[in-house]
């Protein structure tokens, strides 16, 4: 049983909101809040679109597939978070606290939920926590800034690089945005011949692939680099 136990702690240490924290401190954070552990098979929805972001909700084992989709649905971005990872928690708190898309298992997941409630009385209960949540949080926001000026001035590789890491989490992996060509270089106000030329640097680089209805990314922190500092 010690056994078990220990392995629980060292995977519940690898979180990004634990990391750094010892078995000690563990120990008193589970027996303080309430650690819910859920399975889910193949292909079952962990969490919908619009549903309230009432716990934070953590990845142990396996992968999940998120899907953003557009209100129209012309616009559809995916991407891959294997555990140890957290869904989406930039919208645990803030004004819209509603999960953007729609998540799903691939293969078996292990996940362990904790309420907001327990999750403030655990960042409150040692620093380690709170710093590691707010450095978290402090990177995503960073990168909408950063994109914003891509956005204003920058190359249109800039600005599908933005679109990328707007939308996806920093540790998302198999990233895809499924649209109509013409309407993401109607969306850039660009030519379609510009447009293509764009995508043919990114992929001669390495950094992408791309069919008439997909982009996919195979280099989502190459991708980061072009947003902050162009195709070099």
């Amino acid at each position: 049983m010690s056994t078990a136990i220990d392995s629980m702690f060292e995977r519940l240490s690898e979180i990004p909101l634990f990391r750094g924290a010892s078995k000690d401190l563990m120990e008193r954070t589970v027996g303080m809040a309430k650690f819910h552990f859920l399975k889910y098979a193949s292909g079952q929805t962990i969490v919908s679109a619009g549903e309230p972001c009432s716990h934070a909700r953590f990845i142990l084992d396996g992968s999940v597939r998120i899907s953003i989709v557009n209100a129209d649905e012309r616009f559809r971005i995916g991407q891959t978070l294997t555990g140890p990872d957290v869904i989406s928690p930039d919208f645990l708190f803030g004004h819209t606290t509603l999960y953007p898309g729609t998540v799903t298992a691939i293969g078996a997941v292990n996940t362990v939920q904790i309420s907001k409630n327990d999750l403030t009385k655990i960042l409150q209960s040692d620093t380690i926590f709170l710093y590691n949540m707010l450095n978290y949080l402090s990177m995503n926001s960073q990168k909408c800034i950063e994109g914003i000026l891509s956005l204003s001035v920058g190359s249109i590789e800039e600005r599908i690089a933005l679109w990328v890491v707007a939308m996806t989490q920093p540790t998302s992996s198999d990233v895809t945005l499924s649209c109509r060509q013409r309407d993401l270089y109607s969306v850039f106000g660009v030519q379609r011949s510009s447009f293509i030329a764009a995508l043919d640097r990114l992929r001669d680089h390495g950094i992408i692939d791309y069919t008439s209805g997909e982009i996919r990314v195979l280099d989502r922190r190459a991708m980061l680099s072009v947003m902050r500092h162009g195709l070099e």
